[in-house]
C-alpha cells in the first residue's frame, strides 16, 4: 500500500480498511486515550501520592522525635527536680526582710573580728530586681592587706550571699597603692568598697 492509497481511506468506512492500517490506527487511538487518561486522572493521583508520601515522612520524623522525648522523659523529670532543689537551696541563701538586719550585723562583726576599724558603714536604698532585691552598703575600713583578705574570706563564708564590689585600697594619706602591698612602715591602709546583700522577694510582697 502506497501513500496514495492511504489518502483515499475513508474514516467513515473504517471497517473496510486493511488490517495493518486498522492495527496502526487502533494503536494510535490507544496511545492517545492513554495519554489523555494519564493527563486528566493518573497525573493528579501521582501528585497526591507524592504529597501523601511527604506527609508520611514528616509524620515519621515527628514520631521519632516524640519517641525520643518520651524515652528521655524520666531523665528530664529528674533534671527538673534537681534544678528545683538547687534553686531552692539558692533561695535559702537570700535573707527575707526580717533577716536582713541580722545579716548587716554579721557583715560588720566580720570586719571587727578581723581587726578592721570601720570609718563608714552606710546602707543605701534597696534596688529591686526581678525576684530579689539587693541592698548596697558603702563601707570604708582601716587595716592592712592581711586584715582585708581575712575580711573578704569571712564574707564569703557567711551562710547568706554577700558580694563585694568597687574595691579601692589607699594608704592612710589617701594615695592609691596601685594594687601593690604597702610597706610595713607606711601605716595602715584604707579599703573603700560596696558590699551587697540580697533578699528574696516573696510573691506579692515587696
Amino acid at each position: 500500500m502506497d501513500l496514495n492509497e492511504l489518502n483515499q481511506l475513508d474514516i467513515n468506512d473504517f471497517g473496510e480498511w486493511p488490517i495493518p492500517i486498522k492495527a496502526v490506527a487502533i494503536l494510535i487511538a490507544c496511545i492517545a486515550l492513554g495519554g489523555l487518561a494519564y493527563y486528566y486522572d493518573t497525573s493528579g493521583q501521582l501528585d497526591r501520592l507524592a504529597q501523601e508520601q511527604k506527609t508520611e515522612q514528616d509524620l515519621r520524623t515527628s514520631l521519632a522525635i516524640k519517641q525520643q522525648k518520651a524515652a528521655n522523659l524520666q531523665a528530664y523529670r529528674d533534671q527538673l527536680a534537681e534544678m528545683e532543689q538547687s534553686f531552692g537551696a539558692m533561695l535559702k541563701q537570700l535573707p527575707n526582710r526580717t533577716e536582713v538586719a541580722a545579716l548587716l550585723v554579721d557583715v560588720s562583726q566580720t570586719g571587727l573580728a578581723n581587726g578592721l576599724e570601720f570609718e563608714l558603714f552606710q546602707p543605701e536604698n534597696e534596688i529591686t530586681r526581678e525576684f530579689y532585691a539587693e541592698l548596697p552598703i558603702r563601707i570604708r575600713v582601716r587595716g592592712n592587706y592581711h586584715d582585708f583578705g581575712r575580711f573578704v574570706s569571712g564574707l564569703a563564708a557567711l551562710p547568706r550571699i554577700v558580694t563585694i564590689h568597687d574595691v579601692q585600697i589607699s594608704d592612710s594619706a589617701g594615695q592609691s597603692t596601685g594594687g601593690q602591698p604597702a610597706g610595713t612602715g607606711d601605716g595602715p591602709l584604707v579599703l573603700q568598697a560596696t558590699v551587697k546583700t540580697y533578699r528574696y522577694l516573696e510573691e506579692g510582697v515587696q
